[in-house]
């Protein structure tokens, strides 16, 4: 694929973003537009490898034709490009920004040499697919009078209404918040997927048919009976929105708050003001501290920084990764190594440092005379291995203290919230995921189907997508 010998002779070279001194200081995207001549030469990359790891099981999970596509756009057949990379993705535009790329971990050239910047090339084919108009509502000519109800409208819930809707179901997709898009919509900030390219998707599948309805809390606000009862099949995208808390003397304290209440107000704020300065949790001005990394924490740290926090520090409780792959997480795997996301790199730019303390433990948070949280007090942890598990113990002597007045728990999350699968008498697994076999995605009761982050727990994007495709291949053929 590409040119044979493009990976010898072209270094990798990534698209990239925005001077941080620049866009600290706004919310529009972090990246660069792309430079299409240079993409043909980054496709040229792309080895003719005999098995692409990159769209195997470590890489892509929604299984993309990526040597297809690359070699695609080395061609300069760019309309060709979409076409594939719809095939098997339908929001390219989404994971073409916010995936972490496991495609390129798995990249067979990576072995010796920078990786393919597949992530780069998928975006471009994607942007100009749009910018060109080549991208058009395309209704299905015949509806099977089926009725499908998705509730939530996350990655997961739009790539099975999309699916379902193109197999020529009548699709209705409920949705709790004000606005369609779930996490793309609130739980991303718009530096990292601006949501202008979120509703224009959107707004593709409204005019294909997909009918959108807001503000509907199934299972609270709306009856999840009735909705049951109303069509041929129910699916159920609801994410894994309960998060993990951190249960130590002063969690009471005011000034503690989730990282995800931050971000949704922050960009709730954004899209109905213009200006997230009217959001009720502001770090303006604050001494902040992110409780918890991975791209939750760090977009947290991106937000905290154009609030204009007075200071910003970063706990994580494990280890700093090494530079480069241990021995035990070989290729392809994905690597865990140390990065500098957006958000390090525009605090360091603010501050003068990394905001990051690793084996950093909490203990306690403490407050003043109105209850509201003003310090930390921490350990710090060591890990070893002992008999094949990691052990962590606590460093004597080493208690410390840190001034805060914000923070933000961003360790992740434990699964869905339980009020929609009680009122329907769903059974769940030890994870208190909604219990459904993958490959089938069915429930414990007839005509209903679960998918994504609510049936498998915390994942990526790209797995949300993954799975609402495959949900909707389930239903499908449930409901022939």
């Amino acid at each position: 694929m590409g040119k044979p010998t493009g990976f010898k002779e072209y270094p990798r070279h990534t698209v990239p973003y925005r001077a941080a001194e620049e866009r600290i200081g706004d919310y529009a995207e972090i990246q660069t537009a792309a430079d299409a001549s240079d993409l043909v030469i980054q496709g040229a990359r792309c080895m003719d490898c005999g098995v692409p790891f990159c769209q195997s099981a470590t890489g892509c999970p929604v299984d993309n034709l990526i040597p297809e596509w690359n070699d695609l756009v080395y061609q300069g057949r760019w309309r060709d490009a979409i076409a594939r990379l719809h095939r098997t993705n339908n929001f390219p535009e989404f994971t073409g920004r916010v995936c972490p790329a496991p495609c390129e971990g798995a990249c067979v050239l990576g072995i010796i040499e920078p990786p393919v910047t597949i992530k780069n090339i998928e975006c471009t084919i994607v942007d100009r697919a749009w910018q060109e108009g080549w991208i058009e509502p395309q209704p299905p000519a015949v509806r099977t009078g089926k009725r499908v109800a998705v509730v939530g409208s996350g990655p997961a819930g739009l790539a099975a209404a999309d699916q379902l809707n193109r197999a020529g179901h009548e699709v209705t997709v409920y949705e709790r918040a004000d606005r369609i898009g779930g996490l793309l919509m609130y739980g991303i900030p718009n530096m990292k997927l601006d949501k202008q390219v979120v509703q224009r998707r959107i707004d593709l599948m409204a005019a294909e048919g997909v009918k959108f309805v807001t503000g509907a809390d199934v299972g609270k606000t709306v009856d999840a009976r009735e909705v049951y009862e109303n069509c041929d099949a129910l699916l159920l995208a609801t994410g894994a929105t309960r998060p993990r808390d951190l249960q130590v003397p002063g969690r009471e304290l005011a000034g503690i708050h989730f990282a995800m209440d931050f971000l949704t107000a922050n960009t709730k704020s954004l899209l109905d003001h213009g200006d997230p300065s009217a959001t009720p949790i502001h770090a303006g001005g604050k001494d902040v501290v992110v409780i918890g990394g991975g791209d939750t924490g760090t977009d947290c740290l991106a937000t905290a920084v154009r609030h204009g926090c007075r200071s910003l520090v970063n706990f994580e409780l494990l280890p700093k990764p090494p530079a480069e792959r241990a021995p035990d997480n070989p290729w392809p795997q994905w690597p865990r190594i140390y990065r500098v996301d957006y958000g390090h790199e525009e605090a360091r730019e603010k501050f003068g440092r990394d905001p990051r303390e690793f084996c950093i433990l909490t203990k306690e948070f403490r407050g003043d005379a109105e209850g509201r949280v003003c310090e930390i007090v921490t350990v710090d942890v060591e890990w070893t291995r002992e008999g094949g598990r990691w052990q962590m113990t606590e460093v004597a002597g080493s208690r410390r203290s840190w001034k805060a007045d914000l923070v933000l728990l961003a360790m992740g999350f434990l699964g869905p919230e339980d009020y929609l699968a009680h009122s329907l008498g769903l059974a769940r697994d030890d994870r208190s995921n909604i219990e459904a076999p993958y490959g089938k995605y069915a429930t414990s009761i007839d005509r209903v189907f679960a998918a994504g982050d609510c049936r498998r727990g915390q994942s990526l994007v790209v797995w949300a997508i993954h799975e609402g495709r495959g949900a909707a291949a389930a239903i499908d053929a449930f409901l022939r």
